[in-house]
């Protein structure tokens, strides 16, 4: 029998949370194992309980969706977060996936859509605009929409900045290139495991939760020149 994936519903709507709970409940293999009504509960109930899919709202007191999933992501990297919400525009998506977000749909989305696309990010997929993505997917999806709607997502992130080492932006621009761990510590003739301690403080530096946020900071910011092609993405 398949693992259960632990779900949890943050939505400031009392009606549309049962409403989803009762569509879940339906479903063979999930469950809801909590529910929040704004983000800073949301993060509290997330960091205790450690769930594996949080369906989150992007309009919601306090904290914003997007907010509250840049936190979240940080203290809890390994529950994938899907934005589920009225607001269903593109710059929104890129937005919702730059703040860690692994999928994002209208809140009239179809049931057995919903269920689909929380099993697909339990597997570390993405889901945008219907399409499934991997990795390298979705680190090119982001690059072109950097193209179009560039800047950050927070106001005033820029202050949390702390300078990287040359080595570090020596690293980080063979990440924009599409390399692995591996590939870089070959290409630079390092061991992996300081190529992996590289990263860390890397992504500790510019206050990512992956490789693929760290990259677009770079490039957003103009450290690092957009390229036409990039390398091959291989496994970290």
């Amino acid at each position: 029998m398949a693992d259960v994936i632990d779900v949890m519903i943050v939505d400031d709507h009392p009606v549309f949370r049962q409403g989803l709970r009762n569509v879940l409940a339906a479903q063979e293999g999930l469950q809801v194992v909590a529910e929040a009504a704004n983000g800073e509960t949301a993060i509290e109930k997330a960091e205790a309980i450690r769930p594996d899919v949080v369906i989150m709202d992007i309009n919601l007191p306090g904290l914003n969706g997007l907010q509250a999933t840049r936190e979240l992501k940080e203290r809890c990297p390994h529950t994938q977060v899907i934005m589920l919400t009225a607001y269903d525009d593109e710059e929104q998506i890129y937005h919702a996936i730059r703040a860690g977000a692994s999928a994002y749909h209208a809140k009239d989305v179809r049931p057995e859509l919903l269920i689909g696309v929380i099993r697909q990010v339990h597997e570390g997929h993405y889901v945008v605009d219907d399409t499934l993505l991997d990795e390298e997917g979705i680190r090119d999806w982001l690059l072109k929409k950097l193209k179009r709607f560039g800047g950050g997502i927070f106001e005033g992130d820029e202050e949390f900045l702390s300078p990287l080492t040359s080595r570090e932006m020596e690293i980080l621009e063979l990440v924009v290139q599409g390399m692995s761990n591996r590939k870089i510590a070959y290409h630079l003739g390092i061991s992996h495991q300081t190529v992996k301690n590289h990263m860390t403080a890397i992504l500790r530096k510019l206050g990512a939760t992956g490789r693929t946020e760290a990259a677009v900071s770079a490039l957003r910011r103009g450290w690092i020149p957009l390229r036409g092609e990039h390398g091959e993405a291989g496994e970290t």
